[in-house]
């Protein structure tokens, strides 16, 4: 195990740098320039201005020249410092939102893993029943609902006309002024709706890989010698069938791990969380370079380490492939 480990983590060294190569010639084949947001809106600033700032960046450059010194630095975990006014670290401000798009993201996780299984399961166990069939129609309807859509919904009604949540932000205005106890309280009550925008699509997405596998998983012989030994349904569908069941969904959710990070840039900026998706957005509208590069980066870091931890889960819990 530890060898399998050691060779993942240096196959993704490669693989990081090509992430890196893709993503810094595609943000500079987009139009405009953070030149263009300093000196459009000012009439005093000229074309020599406009040079200035390109060689006080480094944007007068050849782009390999450019990728060459942000790779330099980015090897010392250096991502240089951000072209917004306030010129701060790109890490300093990565490193402050970081930590709520991370908890979002484990929260999310959690409540589809702790709700698309059991719904899976029910559904493939209980086939063409009430249940299986209403679940489909939940399934579909996540599959066609945008994430968007969706948060505009719940903050319009469960937010604005019921008062049931609040609609921005993870703290209210009061929230240094409450107990440790009511400071946990509020946070959680400012998370469940971007948790529940985040995890509603992989929800429906999960739970519908989790019947087709075990509908498969149940037809196979192991599970019909199973039931003719005289074990209880329960002991067949939970110690048999389930583990094997589980094997696919593992992957798949490895391979989600992406998507929840790039639609934290949607119900981050809906719901105006101070988040990594927030100043991606912010960095992108603004032409940041280094902070776009910095974001995207670290993206890139927590997908492959994502797609690791499936990989290595899905050997613990196949004994076959921990052999092989």
């Amino acid at each position: 195990m530890l060898y399998y480990l050691a060779k993942r983590l240096l196959s993704m060294v490669p693989l990081l740098i090509g992430i890196t190569l893709i993503s810094f010639v595609v943000i500079h084949l987009a139009p405009g320039e953070p030149t263009d947001m300093q000196t459009q809106l000012n009439p005093e600033a000229g074309a020599e201005l406009q040079e200035r700032l390109r060689a006080y960046y480094g944007l007068d450059q050849p782009l390999h020249v450019q990728y060459g010194r942000w790779l330099s630095r980015f090897v010392q975990f250096d991502f240089g410092d951000s072209f917004a006014q306030d010129n701060r670290p790109v890490i300093d401000k990565v490193l402050e939102r970081l930590p709520i798009t991370i908890l979002i993201n484990l929260l999310s996780i959690g409540v589809i893993l702790a709700v698309a299984i059991p719904i899976g399961i029910l559904s493939a166990t209980k086939r063409n029943s009430l249940f299986d069939r209403s679940t489909t129609i939940f399934v579909f309807i996540g599959f066609a609902m945008p994430s968007f859509w969706l948060a505009l919904l719940l903050m319009d009604y469960l937010g604005v006309r019921l008062g049931l949540f609040p609609i921005s932000g993870v703290k209210s205005l009061g929230y240094d002024y409450l107990t440790w106890g009511g400071q946990v309280w509020d946070m959680i009550h400012h998370l469940i709706l971007p948790v529940f925008v985040s995890a509603f699509g992989g929800l429906a997405g999960i739970s519908r890989y989790m019947r087709s596998n075990m509908l498969e998983v149940v037809r196979q012989d192991y599970i019909l010698t199973a039931r003719a030994k005289g074990l209880s349904e329960k002991v067949v569908i939970y110690r048999h069938a389930l583990r094997n069941a589980l094997l696919p969904v593992i992957t798949i959710l490895g391979l989600s791990v992406p998507g929840l990070i790039g639609g934290s840039v949607i119900f981050e900026t809906i719901f105006a969380i101070p988040g990594m998706g927030k100043l991606f957005y912010d960095g992108v509208m603004m032409r940041d370079y280094p902070l776009i590069m910095g974001i995207l980066v670290i993206g890139a870091i927590l997908t492959l380490l994502g797609n690791l931890i499936a990989d290595v889960s899905y050997a613990l819990a196949d004994p076959r492939i921990r052999k092989a």
